[in-house]
């Protein structure tokens, strides 16, 4: 008798631990399965849910006028940060009392609700003439543009030329509302001697 009864407990013991490991592994695999569909679905998820290609958008001021155009040969967009990538972008500034600004650059991304234009690549800003101020030329490897608020930012190599005035230094900060603009690092002003010395 004890060695059926003994015999019973090692079969049921058996069986248990044949339920417990049939249970854990399918588990398991329900648990990998899931995780390769939140890895598809996460990728799936950063794919462009628009490409436009040679595009031009215009953003209204609070007054419903033209504040800037961002035109490109490529605008792709992201809906996972709602964010945008830009080959060839061109960023043209139509402040009403200053004169227009146009940034050209390699790329970019738009991100922040559209209110920050991060520039790479053989970043050129020009500034023509105006009744009071003179022509200004920027070039740097990377600027970040607010549009919205008239101003750009940049930590890399910064070389300006305003006027005939000649200006290098690393890092920069300019406000086109107000026309100034601030040179960081260690860098190097030329001004030409004023007319009739």
């Amino acid at each position: 008798m004890r060695k059926k009864t003994a015999h019973r407990w090692q079969l049921t013991v058996i069986m248990v631990v044949g339920v417990f490991v049939a249970v854990g592994s399918f588990w398991l695999v329900q648990v990998v399965n899931q995780a390769g569909q939140d890895a598809q679905v996460d990728q799936h998820r950063n794919e462009p849910d628009y490409i436009i290609d040679r595009f031009s958008m215009v953003r209204m001021n609070k007054t419903g006028q033209p504040a800037y155009i961002i035109s490109g040969e490529k605008l792709t967009h992201r809906p996972v940060d709602d964010a945008s990538d830009i080959d060839k972008p061109i960023v043209h500034s139509l402040s009403g009392d200053q004169p227009p600004m146009n940034i050209n650059a390699d790329t970019a991304h738009v991100d922040q609700g559209n209110t920050r234009v991060k520039l790479s690549g053989n970043v050129d800003v020009v500034r023509p003439a105006g009744p009071q101020t003179q022509a200004m030329r920027m070039t740097t490897p990377a600027l970040t543009v607010y549009p919205d608020e008239e101003r750009m930012e940049t930590a890399s190599p910064v070389a300006l030329e305003m006027g005939n005035a000649t200006a290098n230094g690393i890092g920069m900060k300019a406000n086109n509302a107000t026309r100034e603009v601030q040179l960081g690092g260690r860098g190097q002003l030329v001004m030409p001697p004023r007319a009739g010395h």
